[in-house]
């Protein structure tokens, strides 16, 4: 199984050379302010919403001291909006209060922190302080599963179980891979198996649409010739934009 494993990790890269986090962001702050917005909704949305949000709040002063009223009808396309004020602002006071204004490049304080959970601060240690981890979301859940790495369906379990197929350094290019390959091919409901690059390593091969061209009209993003999620990808990115928010893709 850990050969098998570290091969589909190795094919992944040669069909995902361009994987990336697929939220917009320019510093810490605006990843993991991003990252917490992402919850229940797509990473398109946040990236259509952001834009308006750091213009208003670049910093975590700002946005601690924003009326929470006015971040709300901001942040409402991303759904849930109250809740996720409260952790946002949340949080921006704790990095201002505790931090002096900067987001930790530590585990133990990112999840300490309103709305941060492992999952999140792994995302924001590993893009934005290079510090290596697994990023266990929905996708990367459904495909470890499917690929026989866990029988577990708890994250924490699944990232210790992941964790000691592969070396820590390719954990956070690891999730990226596996996170591309779920949203784009390897789909919860319909995965496009015929369309799919690496069939001849899946255990699970057939639980989807087996026949080329049916699974063809399944893929998504960049491999299906639609936009990506990012407004502003980065240059190695083979795909188009994703359209701002209000605007046709």
């Amino acid at each position: 199984m850990v050969r098998r494993a570290r091969r589909i990790n190795r094919e992944l890269a040669e069909v995902y050379p361009y994987a990336h986090p697929e939220l917009d962001f320019r510093n810490p702050f605006e990843l993991l302010v991003a990252t917490v917005l992402s919850a229940q909704t797509t990473d398109l949305r946040v990236n259509q919403t952001t834009p308006a949000l750091f213009a208003k709040y670049p910093t975590p002063e700002d946005l601690a001291a924003a009326v929470p009223e006015e971040v709300e009808e901001l942040i409402r396309p991303t759904g849930f909006f109250r809740a996720k004020t409260k952790s946002i602002m949340g949080l921006s006071a704790a990095l201002r209060d505790d931090f002096g204004g900067e987001v930790p490049g530590r585990l133990e304080d990112l999840v300490k922190l309103p709305g941060v959970g492992r999952k999140t601060a792994f995302v924001v240690l590993g893009n934005a302080f290079g510090v290596p981890g697994i990023t266990v979301d929905t996708h990367f859940m459904r495909l470890a599963r499917r690929w026989k790495w866990t029988e577990s369906d708890d994250p924490v379990k699944i990232e210790a179980e992941v964790a000691t197929i592969f070396p820590k350094s390719e954990w956070t290019m690891l999730s990226h891979r596996v996170i591309f390959h779920g949203r784009r091919i390897c789909h919860a409901r319909k995965p496009a198996c015929g369309a799919c690059p690496i069939t001849h390593l899946c255990p699970s091969y057939g639980e989807g649409e087996t026949d080329p061209e049916k699974a063809a009209k399944l893929l998504k993003y960049e491999k299906g010739g639609f936009p990506g999620q990012r407004l502003n990808p980065p240059p190695d990115y083979p795909g188009r934009p994703a359209p701002p928010l209000g605007a046709s893709g």
